[in-house]
């Protein structure tokens, strides 16, 4: 086991994620602190989606990162950086101990019965990256109901662009079983080059659910205090809201999803311009 979880590094930065991370569009002063929080989040997520090593010793592992960012060892470089981080701006660790939770949770669950139990795990691995960004920009915390909404839905559209890799690397499943069932499709579907017709009706009865969640989040961006950090939410659920109606269009199995580059930035300019003129 390596402290410093560099044997498990996949390579992947900020700047590979579907979503803006510490842009510069935040303040010099926030995209520390939120830098220091995704330095971390990655390093405990290259460890769970390591596909070689044991659950024992992924646990472990992030056991250590766990016990380091609460002060009891000093076992992992990450966590230390982000526990002085912490200390710096006043800010406590539940959030990053949630998602050490997550990832543990990855290393023991590999199917979900319900949409409500994927919320669930949601609620550990995606909620509390918004609520500590807005934590370190001292946003009032009325604003998480919507937060939390956004960031479910990021996390479900991320998990059905990448549910064949997920099930052929890591045999993890997010896609609710009950879902599958009742659309007459079965998980050994996700091996397969294209998606059967009852898998793809899955994945746009999902699509439609992340879209109620966007639906939620629509005024996000807009009670926001930091104009800044409106303006890159903004962008960010202009990129959700673009994801979400490709997937009920795309097969995620054989068809590109995400977007390139010049898409993206072309979706987020729209999006911090209406933001910046005042509209939704």
């Amino acid at each position: 086991m390596t402290a410093t979880a560099a044997g498990f590094a996949s390579g992947k930065s900020h700047r590979d994620e579907n979503f803006p991370v510490a842009s510069i569009l935040l303040k010099r002063a926030h995209r520390a602190p939120v830098m220091a929080f995704y330095r971390f989040a990655r390093a405990a997520d290259d460890v769970a989606d390591s596909e070689t090593a044991t659950a024992p010793e992924k646990l472990a592992l992030l056991g250590a990162m766990r016990l380091t960012l609460t002060g009891e060892r000093d076992a992992n470089v990450e966590a230390m950086a982000l526990r002085e981080t912490l200390a710096e701006r006043g800010l406590d660790a539940r959030h990053a101990l949630d998602l050490i939770s997550a990832f543990e949770q990855d290393c023991t669950v590999s199917r979900y019965p319900t949409w409500d139990a994927l919320i669930d795990y949601c609620r550990l691995s995606a909620m509390p990256v918004g609520r500590y960004v807005l934590d370190v920009h001292g946003e009032d915390r009325a604003t998480w109901p919507a937060s939390d909404a956004l960031c479910a839905a990021l996390q479900v559209i991320n998990h059905l662009q990448d549910c064949a890799k997920d099930y052929r690397a890591l045999d993890r499943v997010y896609l609710p079983l009950d879902m599958l069932e009742v659309a007459g499709a079965s998980v050994a579907n996700l091996g397969r080059p294209c998606a059967t017709p009852a898998l793809r009706s899955v994945i746009v009865a999902l699509a439609a659910r992340c879209e109620a969640l966007l639906g939620e989040s629509a005024g996000f961006a807009a009670q926001i205090r930091d104009r800044r950090l409106g303006i890159e939410v903004a962008i960010i659920h202009r990129l959700a809201v673009s994801l979400t109606k490709r997937l009920k269009f795309r097969d995620p199995l054989s068809q590109r999803v995400h977007h390139r580059a010049p898409e993206a930035l072309g979706l987020g300019a729209l999006a911090a311009l209406s933001r910046l003129a005042g509209r939704p």
